[in-house]
């Protein structure tokens, strides 16, 4: 499987963000992409995800599931924890399974890969932040999709819930599985740096 993007051009509010970008990334790979603040990571991201149009070029999928989408087969985790706070975290958790479709995962057990499974039928409006996290997290092991679109991942996770995050990266990869992650901090996992340019 490989993940690839041809002369990319992003254009945000009439403002060229980026042009002529391309990136590759192969099956078992992690991509880092770094650069300052407003030079276009997040944006690469979200049209890898299919949420933002190019306004020129290509973004292709080889070797997956040819009857889904690039979007059907990705994860896209953003800034913000999408999580309705009078839900509890296994009820937030099993909403994503459903919408998501797809072969779901127990939800139970990938509570448990993120250390949450003390906390199933507490609502999310009482998580922290990190905790608010870490069920992000789980949304990506109850949905088997083969590309992790990670936007700073790590933020608000505490050392330990960033060594619990490294190790489900790790997994991911091992499994054929494609990362692209947008961070201003190391992953803690091997990855090919595309650096973005300075914003204009």
């Amino acid at each position: 499987m490989r993940l690839s993007g041809q002369n990319l051009t992003c254009v945000r509010g009439g403002r060229e963000v980026f042009s002529s970008l391309d990136f590759s990334a192969a099956s078992g790979d992690a991509l880092a992409v770094t650069g300052p603040n407003g030079s276009g990571k997040t944006s690469l991201l979200r049209m890898v995800a299919g949420l933002l149009v190019p306004a020129e070029g290509s973004i292709t999928l080889e070797g997956g599931e040819a009857e889904l989408s690039l979007p059907e087969q990705a994860h896209y985790l953003g800034h913000r924890d999408a999580l309705k706070p009078a839900l509890t975290v296994l009820e937030n958790l099993s909403f994503w399974r459903e919408f998501l479709g797809g072969e779901a995962q127990n939800a139970t057990l990938c509570l448990a890969a993120v250390a949450l499974d003390h906390a199933t039928h507490l609502p999310a409006a009482y998580l922290s932040a990190g905790q608010r996290r870490r069920l992000s997290i789980a949304r990506l092991l109850a949905v088997r999709r083969p590309v992790w679109l990670l936007d700073e991942p790590t933020s608000a996770l505490d050392a330990a819930g960033q060594e619990l995050f490294v190790g489900l990266m790790r997994d991911h990869l091992s499994r054929g599985g494609i990362i692209v992650a947008a961070t201003h901090m190391p992953l803690g996992i091997e990855a090919h740096d595309l650096r973005m340019g300075a914003a204009a």
